[in-house]
């Protein structure tokens, strides 16, 4: 794995400042069922990391004070760590908004199947993980065989009533581009997943986000031995708009690792650039008890060329 945050932080990417945070993105840890080429996390099945019963009660107690209204579960595949019903019954009861992303062959799992039901019950809203509607091309991508999961699973969760228009259970699918480009126009590409999907396979979801590959981690490192990540850079940074500033997912948003410790983002957290306070140290779950984040500056670097890149990109798809 090539290290890409030394060709990353000297930046003039544009100062950034925190709005008030409203939702929490929570990394339930990296182990996962699938290690897919474009994963900014580089999670896989080997992965062990974790978040434990007491980050987890830490993560209830800033729900408690009611400023967080939602939490988006990621990972790894979230649902793999053993307190994510108990997370998820109890926000629920809170009254908190939640995003499970969900990468849908995991809901084929052995002792998995449940899952599905559960999620429709507690009214989850689902961001699930499709990056073409080609079985090549997305069994390329995540693995042979994930193209038909992920079909049958869509099936069973539109059976399960996900989907509808006119209904409460709202699944969004999530597209990611092959390779060093930028994704295609977000609501054109959505009209060809819905005529294909919908025709060959009877399915429906809600909306398509198409998010542009992040120069870290597994991807970034995959550039890397191909000698594309400074083109890449290049691509990201020159098509760079500056209205995408006022979008920016970090202004609101702040993500948490498995350890309960606070990143402005979720790339930030792979890259291990922690969020930070003038004058304070390492930022955790508990210091949300106690100071807001308002006003706070975002620690940027190169990669954020990336979210700011044509028509933007955050985790609820283009900004524009």
């Amino acid at each position: 794995m090539h290290a890409t945050l030394p060709l990353l932080v000297a930046t003039d990417f544009p100062a950034l400042r925190r709005h008030r945070p409203d939702t929490l993105q929570i990394n339930l840890g990296t182990t996962c069922n699938q290690s897919c080429l474009h994963c900014h996390v580089n999670a896989g099945p080997t992965r062990t990391e974790q978040m434990d019963r007491a980050t987890v009660g830490q993560v209830l107690d800033v729900l408690r004070q009611g400023t967080i209204r939602t939490i988006d579960l990621t990972g790894g595949a979230p649902e793999m760590n053993v307190h994510f019903r108990f997370l998820v019954e109890q926000a629920r009861a809170l009254g908190v908004a939640v995003i499970d992303r969900c990468n849908l062959t995991i809901l084929e799992e052995p002792g998995y199947e449940e899952f599905a039901g559960f999620l429709a019950a507690q009214q989850v809203h689902i961001v699930a993980s499709l990056p073409c509607y080609s079985e090549d091309n997305v069994d390329k991508q995540r693995g042979d065989g994930t193209f038909g999961s992920s079909i049958r699973m869509l099936q069973r969760l539109n059976a399960l009533g996900y989907g509808d228009p006119d209904g409460a259970l709202v699944l969004d699918l999530v597209y990611n581009p092959q390779g060093p480009v930028l994704p295609p126009s977000q609501s054109s590409l959505k009209k060809d997943y819905d005529h294909f999907l919908g025709e060959q396979f009877g399915i429906r979801f809600n909306e398509l986000f198409t998010i542009t590959n992040m120069p870290i981690q597994r991807f970034g490192s995959t550039l890397i031995s191909k000698g594309q990540f400074h083109a890449y850079m290049d691509l990201l940074r020159s098509a760079h708009q500056d209205a995408n500033l006022a979008g920016v997912m970090c202004r609101s948003l702040i993500s948490v690792d498995h350890l309960g410790y606070l990143y402005d983002c979720d790339f930030n957290q792979m890259l291990g650039l922690p969020l930070s306070q003038p004058g304070k140290g390492r930022r955790h779950l508990t210091d949300l008890l106690e100071v807001s984040l308002e006003g706070n500056p975002i620690k940027v670097a190169n990669h954020c060329w990336g979210c700011t890149a044509g028509a933007g990109s955050s985790c609820s798809g283009a900004l524009a």
